[in-house]
């Protein structure tokens, strides 16, 4: 089941991967040709929903703009089904237990301390520059998943699974960044709001109570609560689905005895027909809907969600990310830009900072017997896997938002050289990553 669960993961992350790239080549299309006032008026379109006076999707009186709706609301859902899976991954899955997170978590750590350890050292001291030292840190999990699904078979189950929980950790490494680097000043009585809310789903789950319906209420709630704090409102995604409970109400047993009553009472029908009329009782119904609500209840509210999200966020949310984000204009941008301030720092935070800090620090754990090496792995081919942790998009492209956004006309600059660091830092780790591992892994029979 375990295994069923992870690769369940690892398949929904390597579909996504081609969205993703897909985006991204339209939106770069879209910012170099013709289309450039159509995309770009297009991101800068008020959204809104009122009642009366009121505005769902606004900051302080300014309504949102569509990519303003892209970065704070949507992505916002993106978090929260991140949200779920690491706290699955906690419960039960690679996370659970030290043995089993030690080598990732180790690894994670040296690809985020490094990488901002390159960017610091390579980015010139100009003013702002260095708001955006945690750009690097973050590896894209879709992307490196759909790099390392192009091997099949040939790759070992415990580089799948190590690299899926790397990523995963530095999610989580990206999500606490987020809220305590890029939060300025705090409403006390907007955090006061989503403090209440925290509270009420946390005495939800208390009481058991299991409606998903209940803890989006209240996640929407502090969600509008955190938007006007300070805080940046994805945070909230990740809270709530850390109050959202893992547990069925009463054991499997109960809804499997129902289930099998339901299905021994059913009448059984014989088709001779394609078209033969099949009419089912009142009663009969209702012994469908019992076992429809009993297998509902047999999958906890965080799975069910989470499941649910799923093809939102592969088909909608991270492919409008990508394009509201990876459009990069790049008719004032010289070859030369991309050596040197933030675009070399973020490329050398990727390609170098990612690969030297996750297998130094793998290294370390596992020649020191701290961690072993993921089964079926040789040096060769986790150093490989290693060279994919570079590949970053989805958090990079956000917290570079986050960095340099706030700061006006200087702060565009640098936020385009930022995703054009991102861009061809990512490029170069996933084709330097499929190289090393054509190489290393074990050539198919």
């Amino acid at each position: 089941m375990k295994n069923y669960t992870f690769l369940s993961l690892f398949k929904k992350y390597s579909t996504a991967s081609f969205w993703l790239i897909a985006a991204t080549i339209l939106a770069l299309i879209c910012a170099n040709t013709p289309l450039k006032e159509w995309y770009f008026g297009l991101l800068e379109k008020p959204v809104s929903i009122s009642f009366g006076d009121f505005n769902i999707f606004s900051h302080h009186g300014e309504p949102f703009t569509f990519q303003v709706l892209i970065n704070d609301f949507l992505m916002a859902i993106f978090f929260l089904s991140v949200g779920l899976e690491i706290k699955r991954e906690i419960l039960v899955g690679e996370l659970s237990s030290i043995k089993k997170a030690i080598l990732p978590i180790i690894g994670a750590c040296g690809g985020m301390l490094v990488p901002v350890l390159i960017f610091a050292l390579t980015c010139p001291s100009e003013a702002g520059m260095m708001r955006g030292a945690a750009i690097p840190m973050a590896t894209d999990i879709a992307f490196s998943l759909g790099v390392l699904a192009m091997f099949g078979k040939r790759v070992p189950l415990g580089l799948k699974i190590f690299l899926t929980t790397l990523a995963v950790a530095d999610d989580l490494g990206g999500i606490l960044v987020i809220a305590i680097c890029y939060t300025s000043t705090i409403e006390w009585n907007w955090m006061i709001v989503a403090l209440l809310c925290v509270i009420a789903m946390l005495i939800a789950n208390r009481f058991n109570v299991k409606s998903k319906t209940c803890y989006l209420i209240f996640g929407a709630i502090m969600w509008f609560a955190m938007l006007n704090s300070g805080i940046h409102a994805t945070i909230s995604g990740v809270v709530a689905a850390l109050c959202i409970p893992a547990s069925i109400g009463k054991g499997t047993r109960h809804y499997i005895e129902r289930i099998r009553n339901n299905i021994g009472e059913f009448p059984i029908v014989e088709v001779t027909d394609k078209h033969q009329t099949v009419v089912f009782s009142n009663d009969e119904i209702q012994m469908l809907k019992s076992v429809e609500s009993a297998a509902d209840h047999l999958i906890s509210p965080l799975q069910h969600l989470e499941d649910d999200l799923r093809e939102f966020i592969n088909y909608i949310i991270l492919p409008l990310f990508a394009f509201a984000n990876a459009g990069v204009d790049l008719s004032g941008v010289h070859f030369a830009d991309i050596f040197s301030g933030v675009s070399l720092a973020v490329i050398l935070g990727l390609v170098i900072g990612k690969f030297v800090g996750v297998f130094s620090f793998s290294w370390l754990a596992i020649k020191t017997k701290v961690a072993t090496m993921p089964t079926g792995a040789s040096w060769k081919s986790f150093a490989s896997v290693c060279m994919l942790c570079g590949i970053g998009f989805t958090v990079s492209m956000f917290i570079a938002d986050l960095a340099y956004s706030p700061l006006g006309t200087d702060g565009r600059q640098m936020l385009d050289l930022a995703k054009l660091g991102i861009l061809c830092g990512t490029i170069i780790s996933a084709l330097a990553g499929a190289l090393l591992l054509n190489r290393t892994l074990p050539k198919e029979e």
